[in-house]
């Protein structure tokens, strides 16, 4: 979420914001500039877009194959390096083919908003924050300059669409690069999101754990079985064969574009001064995935020639094999040099230290770093035993102290398994949202360790163990390396000591008592958030809603703005603590009939924005179009325009059955994170904020408390039934 999926980052976000809050008389160029990537910025970070649950399983029928021929086409290079341009990558769809990618010729592209209809959208989601009547009519002064201000950036950007940008969306170019591969900030926190698991319930209800091949983790065989799955679903993307997805409950339903699913597998970002990029390696070429265990990084086969998984007992003797070799090598020599945490640190520190390792380590160090990089994806087996959700959420957003080592945060995908069977996902979320790996993640998901068990593919290979290589085994790390992983052991530590996390598994009611009382599940638990972050601050801030973009050609997300007069007349009628007035007919029926329109008035917003038709990306492409030297329209600069596009409350919808919880992190230092899930009679709530707040515990509470007092009022409003 989060960003914004899309804001960029945490501290560019927040950089951006205090930057913003100034008071500017008048804007040049550059201020706009910077003003604007900084809102894009806040806005893409870290949510996953709440259509994912109702469509999550649609591309995953039958994902066996019996194909004894490699389904890959050999791409024209091994390794393609993305600037973070889609259209440079179209290319590789065409070749690939299939019905994945069978209907991005026919996409529509991302159409540009009227400027008069974006600032009539505009003004009811910021004038609820106003601080004083005289700062409301100054935002109204500004809007109504606005349309005749912005006649040439609208040109301008029009033109963009129709000319430069003409077979992709006006958008993306931006977005991938002054939202993502530009931001210096670390990835973890501010970029990465995760998902954790359901436990999996045919796994023994005990194991032994030890260090020889007559015992097992459960975390290892939870890991060989996802690693089955993960092969399917790879087979399938890579080859173009898994069905292109679409949404809609009637026929024909609308086609999703499919380009993020390049930057799937095999691929990594790699840190570069000034931009990063993303390197994707050719699948044809490459049957290993990555294991990590103890901070030591294992290259290891799990697909035969053909794409298909190695048997389950070929992966797992190959784990076990993997855990003995960390826990010799731990003995032999001591702790990892803890490389994984180089990734960790902030982009141009890890780049520089990329660099040293480059230079003091030689051939050897790149031919490591290209094994790790075109991996297909990196699976961390932890050396934990966490237990409630709120402990595996910060094992799986961060690792923690304990284990944020044992991660490769540039790496696309990251499954981590515990000791004790607990799993989740890391997704890196540059190139590619939510969605895509919601996919996969169902696959996963589904397919437990007995089913895995019981497919049948490749032979089993002669010898298993000649397979695995120590990656970094022999490489010269020298002193400057060493120095470089020493600063960003203590910047890890920090980063992740200065943010907190709490879980709210609330389990009063969920989507069915919600759609029985008529509201949407999803606007209905805006709501509660609205109210929820307005009792904690003493005020509404600023909401983010991810709402996805991709029934647009190279579309990722759009921001829905939570905050209304709908929902600011609601919390104001609820008031900062409850009233316990529930009783009362007239009043109960007041903030019943408020709640109504609340939620109405976000689903209508969300409707428009799904359609194309949101405000904060129409406005970040007008201001992306301010020249050097020129005025920017006052607009940009207005203290509650900025004040209504700060994302204090980062929010995303998914639900799935087979997840127990999901998150990010805040987008804004004086924010809070919230990645959500309404589950038929429950709702789980990831709540991320910097520590020194001492917020997530107290909204935590406050969640609870207003899903209660809404269900209170509802319930009373029953018209009760005769005893007689």
């Amino acid at each position: 979420m989060h960003k914004y999926l899309f804001a960029a980052t945490k501290s560019a976000t927040s950089t951006s914001s205090r930057m913003a809050r100034s008071h500017y008389s008048s804007a040049t160029m550059s201020t706009a500039k910077a003003l604007s990537q900084k809102s894009l910025i806040a806005a893409r970070t870290g949510n996953i877009t709440k259509q994912f649950p109702r469509h999550a399983s649609a591309q995953v029928d039958t994902l066996a194959s019996t194909s004894t021929s490699s389904p890959f086409k050999q791409w024209p290079t091994p390794m393609v390096e993305s600037n973070g341009d889609y259209r440079a990558e179209a290319y590789l769809e065409k070749l690939i083919g299939g019905p994945l990618y069978s209907n991005q010729t026919a996409l529509p592209r991302l159409p540009i908003p009227d400027v008069k209809d974006t600032i009539t959208k505009l003004l009811p989601t910021a004038l609820p924050l106003a601080e004083s009547e005289e700062e409301k009519q100054s935002l109204l002064d500004a809007c109504a300059s606005f349309p005749s201000e912005a006649v040439e950036l609208q040109r301008r950007l029009q033109a963009r669409r129709d000319g430069e940008m003409k077979d992709s969306s006006w958008l993306q170019l931006w977005w991938n690069q002054l939202g993502y591969l530009q931001v210096r900030d670390p990835i973890v926190v501010n970029v990465s999101y995760f998902f954790h698991f359901s436990d999996d319930g045919t796994l023994p209800t005990s194991s032994l754990l030890g260090g020889n091949s007559d015992v097992k983790s459960l975390g290892v065989m939870r890991g060989a079985a996802m690693l089955v799955a993960a092969a399917e679903y790879r087979k399938k993307v890579c080859s173009g064969t898994l069905p292109c997805e679409a949404i809609g409950r009637k026929e024909p339903k609308t086609p999703l574009c499919s380009v993020a699913f390049k930057y799937m597998w095999n691929s990594t970002r790699v840190p570069k001064r000034v931009q990063d990029v993303y390197r994707m390696y050719d699948p044809s070429l490459h049957q290993h995935c990555i294991v990590a265990r103890k901070g030591r990084f294992y290259s290891v086969d799990f697909v035969a020639e053909n794409g298909d998984p190695l048997p389950l007992d070929a992966i797992e003797a190959k784990l076990l094999r993997i855990v003995e070799l960390a826990d010799e090598a731990e003995s032999r020599d001591g702790p990892a040099p803890m490389l994984g945490l180089l990734s960790s640190s902030d982009r141009d520190s890890w780049a520089d230290a990329r660099d040293e390792l480059l230079v003091s380590g030689g051939e050897k160090m790149e031919k490591a770093l290209e094994k790790l990089e075109s991996g297909a994806l990196m699976l961390c087996l932890d050396d934990e035993h966490p237990t409630s959700k709120e402990q595996c959420a910060e094992r799986f957003l961060t690792g923690g102290v304990s284990s944020g080592y044992n991660r490769w945060f540039d790496k696309s995908i990251q499954l981590i398994c515990t000791n004790n069977g607990k799993s989740g996902l890391m997704g890196e979320h540059s190139m590619m949202d939510g969605m895509p790996i919601v996919g996969l993640a169902d696959h996963i998901t589904k397919t437990s360790y007995e089913d895995a068990k019981n497919k049948t593919y490749s032979d089993f290979p002669s010898d298993v163990y000649s397979e695995i290589e120590d990656v970094f085994e022999d490489v010269h790390v020298s002193t400057g390396a060493h120095e470089c992983i020493g600063k960003a052991k203590s910047d890890f530590y920090k980063l992740i000591g200065d943010h907190e996390l709490n879980v709210q598994s609330f389990q009063g009611y969920g989507s069915n008592y919600i759609k029985k009382a008529g509201f949407s599940p999803d606007a209905y638990v805006q709501m509660a958030i609205q109210l929820a972050t307005a009792r904690l601050w003493g005020k509404q801030g600023g909401t983010y809603e991810a709402t996805q973009m991709r029934p647009f050609l190279h579309g990722r997300t759009e921001t829905t703005r939570s905050v209304s007069p709908a929902s600011a007349a609601f919390v104001k009628a609820m008031g900062p603590r409850p009233r316990q007035d529930a009783k009362n007919d007239e009043t109960r029926t007041e903030k019943i009939a408020l709640l109504h329109e609340a939620v109405a008035s976000h689903v209508k917003y969300i409707g428009e924005a799904a359609k194309g038709n949101g405000i904060d990306r129409h406005l970040l492409g007008l201001s992306m179009e301010v020249a050097d030297g020129e005025d920017a329209p006052a607009l940009f600069a207005h203290p509650l325009y900025v004040r209504s596009k700060t994302w204090r409350v980062s929010t995303s919808h998914l639900t799935h059955p087979n997840f127990d919880n999901w998150g990010f992190g805040e987008v804004v230092p004086d924010g809070v994170g919230i990645g959500y899930a309404v589950k038929a009679d429950s709702c789980v709530f990831n709540i991320t904020a910097r520590k020194e707040h001492d917020w997530t515990g107290r909204l935590s509470h406050l969640l609870e408390e207003a899903l209660l007092e809404m269900q209170t009022m509802i319930d009373m409003d029953k018209p009760t039934a005769s005893k007689l």
